[in-house]
């Protein structure tokens, strides 16, 4: 059974990081998530407030980055930056994880680092979206980072900040479904740019994708679904 168009839009979270774009652009990217009603828009962390006042009464969630685009932050930083967000209005944070300390092996640090930011943003009532950066991760790494967000309890856990070499892959999409708790979500990110890619990421069991080509993506959607 084909899903609805508001059922895609629902798995979307309009990306608006990209370091270049403007005041203008930030508040027009807002408005579009609005006109075709998305899961959230994902903005530069200084935009949020913004961002939050603009969609405030919609179904449309204010979300914004932690620890982006690296994961090298601090743990205090990534703590404070998760903190700033709930001020600002934001109630889903997407932080990427210490990826030099994933590639040293330190999973306690990793896991602290990954709690810490999980503790603030449940006690503020937001839902954290934890990304692993596939690209430069062996499988077992992703397996054990999924094993990891289950342990601290992360709401979902994310292929891509899309600043990497890579972005979601369906193969990446698979394994974390099976390795992450049924109660864990999955979020692709990085090169879904059609309404085929987005029912592809789908079957794979992600529930949640980024994208910056919403309106290309729904309109395909409109006139394949009706």
């Amino acid at each position: 059974m084909n899903p609805t168009v508001g059922e895609l839009a629902k798995m979307i979270d309009h990306s608006l990081l990209n370091p270049v774009m403007t005041d203008a652009e930030l508040e027009a990217g807002c408005q579009i998530a609005l006109d075709y009603d998305v899961a959230s828009v994902c903005i530069k962390p200084y935009y949020l407030a913004r961002c939050a006042e603009l969609l405030a009464g919609s179904t449309v969630a204010p979300s914004t980055t932690i620890g982006f685009p690296h994961g090298g932050h601090t743990v205090a930083i990534k703590v404070a930056e998760a903190n700033q967000a709930l001020a600002d209005g934001g109630t889903e944070l997407d932080m990427v994880v210490n990826i030099g300390k994933v590639l040293s092996g330190d999973w306690g640090y990793v896991q602290a680092d990954i709690a810490a930011v999980t503790e603030v943003a449940h006690a503020g009532g937001a839902i954290v979206k934890v990304i692993f950066e596939n690209c430069y991760l062996t499988d077992p790494q992703k397996i054990r980072l999924c094993e990891i967000c289950g342990e601290v309890g992360a709401d979902f856990v994310k292929t891509s900040s899309g600043y990497g070499t890579g972005g979601a892959t369906i193969a990446d999409l698979q394994l974390m479904r099976a390795h992450a708790p049924a109660r864990v979500r999955v979020k692709a990110a990085g090169g879904v740019r059609t309404l085929d890619g987005l029912l592809e990421v789908r079957a794979a069991g992600a529930t949640r994708c980024g994208a910056t080509r919403t309106i290309e993506m729904l309109t395909e959607a409109k006139a394949r679904f009706g």
